[in-house]
């Protein structure tokens, strides 16, 4: 999201202020005494983009990114993230072929694919001749949290040189072939893509489920969740109106469309039930 240059430490904490309250439907006060109001404004403002301008991304960009994100934070400094810069025209039209609903993978000048890599700890512990007790859950665990650490970072890093991003999770859809066509190792997994390229248009600020129901203080609150989904459910009706309705032919035409009702229906169907299967077929186990 563009900053104007020079803007005084006052009006970017009302710009955060008005793109906080646009996002959750409640007023963050923001002090401008604060450093860091740039990065806050940009954070705030985030937005998807799945439109790009025909303009390519210089390789050295691409790796400047990547090196920012992969300074990010690591479990124990133990470095389970990668980041595949798919640069054959051939391969990103093969993935674009799986997901066919997402043409906007074909267009972006950028494809990557950010991997959960738990790949090196065991033959490390070959190497130095120790034994490798960990391989359970854990150790995909945290391989996939510093993978998505990774992708947020990239994102962010992204957005201050003025580039916009959509996340890929697609991907695992179908992680088998991707894992083939990429020819990932063994304990190697796609975690998600990401198109990344230069905005054709602003995009929207996405209303996210109000405070209250999401941060909590000292200990996990048991709220009134029918009512606060209500409210939020009439706040995105307002902001930003869903323009077709899921799966209709199943479930039929509601008369009011809202965030609750396409979850419940896009959770009602299966998704990735064999993803478990996929990840310890690639050498991971999951007790």
């Amino acid at each position: 999201m563009p900053i104007k240059e020079h803007a005084k430490p006052e009006a970017i904490a009302e710009l955060i202020e008005e793109l906080l309250a646009e996002r959750f439907g409640t007023k963050c006060p923001v002090d401008p005494g604060l450093g860091g109001l740039d990065e806050l404004a940009r954070i705030a403002g985030h937005r998807v983009h799945r439109r790009f301008l025909p303009r390519p991304i210089e390789p050295a960009l691409t790796r400047l990114l990547c090196a920012c994100a992969l300074s990010a934070p690591s479990k124990s400094d133990l470095q389970q993230a990668d980041i595949l810069v798919v640069r054959d025209p051939a391969r990103q039209r093969a993935i674009t072929d799986l997901i066919p609903d997402m043409p906007w993978i074909a267009d972006a000048p950028l494809f990557l694919v950010f991997l959960a890599d738990a790949s090196r700890l065991s033959q490390i512990a070959r190497l130095r001749g120790k034994p490798f007790p960990n391989d359970h859950l854990d150790l995909f665990f945290n391989a996939a949290v510093d993978c998505a650490i990774v992708l947020a970072t990239f994102m962010r890093a992204a957005a201050a040189v003025g580039l916009g991003c959509c996340p890929i999770s697609a991907v695992r859809d179908r992680p088998d072939v991707v894992s083939e066509l990429l020819a990932l190792p063994a304990r190697v997994i796609p975690t998600a893509g990401l198109c990344v390229g230069w905005p054709a248009e602003e995009g929207c600020v996405t209303p996210r489920l109000g405070l209250e129901t999401t941060l909590h203080e000292d200990c996990y609150a048991t709220r009134d969740l029918a009512q606060q989904i209500e409210a939020y459910d009439r706040r995105r009706e307002q902001q930003r109106p869903y323009r077709r309705q899921r799966n209709p032919e199943r479930w039929g035409m509601a008369g009011t469309y809202g965030w609750s009702e396409d979850k419940a229906r896009q959770y009602a169907e299966p998704l990735r039930a064999d993803f478990g299967a996929f990840v310890r077929a690639k050498g991971f186990r999951l007790d």
